[in-house]
């Protein structure tokens, strides 16, 4: 970035990085340095466009969206409210859906509508989705022609898909057409994306015919005609298709970009490496929020929509343990005879939680990969079994020792060894099991796996160690 002529100024480095003062906005740790966030407070407080426009106007986007999560909810409706044309719209698909909701709502479509004219197809349609349909209708008034059908065309597909993520900014050429004719059309042609590493080859109907790499085009002479040239195009993504499968194609061929074609094979947009990094890194995520329970919380959500994103699972957790609680009143004459039991209890429970929650997070993500289908489901499943088996002979016999000098009793330590080697077994079983079984019903296992899983260890693990002790010190 240029020099402003101010004492304190921010710069871009040659990282990318802006810089306050001469140093990065960033602190070691990742964050924003706070004596930034002070400046830009009091900007805000005073109404100080010069420093605004100098030193936060030209940010980067993902770095204005981390300035917008760290300031204040009334402070980032003031900060885009002064800096008005000045702020970057795109900054938006940096930040989260209700940051992003309570921006958009504070912003005239009018200057809505101004940004979204400048932007990539792909994080126009990010800013739009998450708008009423009377809001989004106005916008896309306000829009030349041609764009508006594109972003409507987007906008119809299903949330989650390739049509959605895709940009629709993409070159295109017959096949007749010679390599000067398209190095001359590239030069030329003013509505052609800023950047690009594929030249799509299509039929007057727009059927996706091949594609050829830029830098091949770039070194073949004049006159080659391109369909002597092109390649078909690998593996030509279906709009419809949901963006996590799109994804693991990026990734299994090391695609940089993919064609996105229609139900017809019609080419409708173009897929890059840079969306999908964003789809891999939102899928994950997703899966890590539903393994605990908490669905699509957000940390700029209020208390409010905290509480209703955790309660039901907090429910079902709760009738669970109910059922837990019954396994344990069958043994109550037991636990009041031996009152070592009720010590050791939870032990038995929570080695089998843990080690169930061990094999369930590495069968989710395998299935959330595919690495884990029917071919290979029986192998993994009698893997599991034996690391469930070794661990129970393991830590039972530690737990063993450890319980019988405890309460200087042998058949104590007896007990919940055999119990901890059970539950193990049980634990592996349902942690590979139950999400399987939740996947092949139709189920998201990411979501709906952890409370059932821990289920089972509790009622297993109960049962089985106040069961053998109840029948052990009876036949003594």
């Amino acid at each position: 970035m240029e020099d402003t002529g101010d004492d304190s100024r921010v710069l871009e480095t040659e990282a990318g990085h802006s810089t306050f003062d001469g140093e990065d906005i960033y602190a070691e740790d990742g964050s924003i340095r706070s004596d930034f966030l002070m400046h830009v407070g009091a900007a805000i407080a005073d109404g100080d466009l010069l420093f605004l426009r100098r030193h936060v106007a030209r940010l980067h986007e993902s770095e204005m969206g981390d300035l917008l999560e760290a300031i204040q909810p009334e402070q980032r409706r003031q900060l885009v409210s002064l800096l008005g044309a000045d702020f970057d719209l795109a900054a938006l698909t940096e930040v989260d859906e209700a940051i992003r909701l309570d921006i958009v709502e504070h912003l005239p479509n009018e200057q809505i509508a101004a940004a979204i004219g400048e932007m990539d197809s792909d994080d126009a349609v990010y800013i739009l989705e998450d708008l009423n349909q009377e809001d989004q209708e106005e916008i896309l008034s306000k829009l030349p022609f041609t764009e508006r059908i594109r972003l409507r065309r987007s906008l119809d597909y299903p949330e989650s898909t390739a049509g959605r993520r895709m940009q629709t900014e993409f070159v295109a050429v017959p096949p007749f057409w010679t390599v000067g004719q398209t190095i001359d059309y590239l030069r030329e042609d003013a509505d052609l994306p800023e950047s690009f590493s594929q030249v799509f080859v299509i039929d007057p109907t727009f059927r996706l015919l091949g594609a050829v790499d830029l830098d091949r085009i770039l070194r073949t002479p004049r006159g080659t005609k391109i369909e002597a040239m092109m390649r078909e195009t690998n593996h030509p993504i279906p709009a419809e298709m949901d963006q996590e499968e799109a994804a693991q194609l990026f990734e299994q061929y090391d695609l940089l970009s993919a064609a996105v074609v229609d139900e017809n094979g019609r080419l409708v947009g173009v897929l890059t490496i840079d969306d999908v990094v964003d789809v891999i890194q939102e899928e994950a995520e997703e899966d890590l929020m539903r393994l605990g329970g908490v669905g699509d919380e957000e940390l700029s959500d209020s208390t409010i929509e905290t509480v209703r994103s955790r309660a039901p699972w907090l429910l079902v957790n709760l009738l669970t343990a109910f059922l837990a609680a019954s396994v344990i009143s069958l043994f109550e004459a037991t636990i009041e005879d031996i009152v070592a039991l009720a010590v050791l209890m939870p032990i038995v429970a929570g080695m089998g939680g843990n080690a169930g929650s061990q094999t369930m997070t590495v069968t989710v993500r395998a299935l959330a990969t595919r690495d884990l289908d029917i071919h290979n489901a029986w192998r993994v499943v009698r893997r599991e079994a034996g690391v469930g088996l070794l661990h129970g002979l393991a830590f039972g016999l530690m737990i063993g020792l450890v319980a019988g000098f405890w309460f200087h009793d042998g058949n104590i330590g007896l007990v919940i060894a055999a119990a901890m080697m059970i539950n193990m077994c049980a634990a592996a079983l349902a942690g590979i099991m139950i999400p399987m079984l939740l996947d092949r019903a139709g189920a998201d296992p990411a979501v709906s796996s952890s409370v059932f899983v821990t289920a089972v260890t509790d009622i297993v693990g109960f049962f089985a160690f106040l069961g053998l002790a109840t029948w052990w010190f009876a036949i003594r």
